[in-house]
C-alpha cells in the first residue's frame, strides 16, 4: 500500500460505492499523472463531469481490480500497452463496448475486435544507431539485427519489459514462432551487454558508445530530445532514429488504451471519457505531452515527432501482440534473453 500516494488513497475513498453522483466517473490509470491529467481536465471542462483518478503500477491496479470484482469503483482502465490491455481482458475486467464515435476515429488494427479496449495513443519500437559509426544504409530490418554482422554491437533492456514481450508477440504473429525464436537467439547473441536499465538507458549506451544500435520506443527519444537534462539533449543528438521495415511490413507498433471495466456504475460518463480522448482535442494534448503518434488520423503530431518523418508502420492488429505474449515470454527464457 506504501506505493499508492496518500492523495490516490484519498480519491479511492471518494470512489467507494454510494459516494459518487452521475456526474462523476472513476478512473483507475497506469499512465503518469503528468500526461493523463491535462486530458481528464480537457473532459471535465468541456463535459462538467467530474473524474476521480487513481494511479498506479498496471500490476498493481489489476490486482485491485480483481481483488475488487464486481464491487470495484472503478469504471475506466487506462494502461500502458497492449500486453496489459489483454491481461486485464483475459482475467475478465473489462466489459466490451461499441460506439460509433470510436469505430471512426480510432483504426481497427489499434483496437480490441470485440471493442474490450481501445488505444488512445500510438508508439513504434524501433532501432537507433550512432551517427559517427553507423550508416542508416547499414540498417533495414528487425531481421537483420539477428544476423552476425550486429555481433556485440546491440543495446536492449530485459525480456522482462511488456515492451520486447509485445515485439515478440508481433514477430511470431508475422513470422512464425519458430523464426521469431530464431529471431531472439540472434539478438540474445549480438548483445554488447546485459540488458539493463530502461529505453532511455539504452539510447544512452549508444550514444556513450557502448554499443552501436539499440531497440526502444520512440517517445522515450523524443523525452530526451526535448529534455530539460544537458546530458539527455547531448546524447540524443548523437543518436539517429530508424523506422525498419519500410520495404515490406513497416516498423512495429503498439498502444496504450483503455477498457471499460465489467464494474462500472458509471457507464454512460465512462464511454463518454472515452470517447473524448479518442477526439481532436484529447489527441493533441496525448501527442505533446508525451511525443506519441495520435491514432486519430487528422490530429497533429508535436514538432518533435512530426521531424522524424513519414513511416509506414504495421498493420497487424495488436490485439495480438497481448495474446502471443506468452509465448514470446517462453522464448525468451529458451534463448537466455534475460
Amino acid at each position: 500500500m506504501r506505493l499508492f500516494s496518500r492523495l490516490a488513497l484519498t480519491v479511492a475513498a471518494c470512489m467507494a460505492a454510494g459516494t459518487v453522483s452521475a456526474a462523476e466517473v472513476n478512473v483507475y490509470s497506469a499512465r503518469k499523472d503528468h500526461l493523463l491529467k491535462p486530458v481528464l481536465d480537457a473532459f471535465t471542462q468541456s463535459s462538467g463531469i467530474k473524474v476521480n483518478l487513481l494511479s498506479a503500477n498496471e500490476t498493481q491496479l489489476l490486482e485491485r481490480l480483481k481483488s475488487e470484482g464486481k464491487d470495484s469503483p472503478a469504471d475506466l482502465f487506462i494502461t500502458t500497452d497492449v500486453a496489459h490491455l489483454h491481461a486485464a481482458r483475459v482475467a475478465g475486467i473489462l466489459a466490451p463496448v461499441q460506439s460509433a464515435v470510436l469505430a471512426k476515429n480510432i483504426p481497427a488494427q489499434y483496437h480490441d475486435p470485440q471493442g474490450y479496449w481501445y488505444g488512445l495513443s500510438a508508439r513504434a519500437r524501433v532501432i537507433f544507431y550512432a551517427k559517427d559509426r553507423v550508416k542508416p544504409a547499414d540498417l533495414s530490418t528487425y531481421e537483420d539485427l539477428a544476423t552476425a554482422k550486429w555481433k556485440g554491437r546491440i543495446c536492449v533492456r530485459s525480456s522482462s519489459s511488456t515492451y520486447n514481450q509485445s515485439l515478440l508477440g508481433g514477430l511470431i504473429a508475422v513470422m512464425g514462432p519458430e523464426k521469431a525464436e530464431a529471431w531472439a537467439k540472434g539478438i540474445t547473441d549480438n548483445m554488447a551487454r546485459k540488458p539493463q536499465g530502461g529505453d532511455r538507458d539504452q539510447i544512452a549506451a549508444v550514444a556513450a558508445g557502448q554499443c552501436d544500435v539499440a531497440i526502444a520506443n520512440t517517445y522515450y527519444f523524443g523525452g530526451m530530445q526535448t529534455s530539460d537534462k544537458a546530458d539527455e539533449r547531448d546524447a540524443a543528438a548523437k543518436v539517429g532514429l530508424f523506422f525498419p521495415n519500410q520495404a515490406d511490413r513497416g516498423a512495429h507498433m503498439n498502444v496504450a488504451g483503455a477498457g471499460l471495466t465489467v464494474s462500472a456504475k458509471n457507464k454512460a460518463e465512462a464511454l463518454k471519457l472515452l470517447e473524448f480522448m479518442s477526439g481532436e482535442a484529447a489527441q493533441k494534448l496525448f501527442a505533446e505531452a508525451n511525443n506519441e503518434f495520435p491514432v486519430l488520423a487528422s490530429a497533429k503530431m508535436s514538432p518533435t515527432v512530426a521531424a522524424w518523418g513519414p513511416f509506414k508502420g504495421e498493420k497487424i492488429n495488436v490485439a495480438m501482440l497481448g495474446e502471443n505474449a506468452s509465448q514470446a515470454v517462453r522464448i525468451f527464457d529458451r534463448v537466455g534473453w534475460r
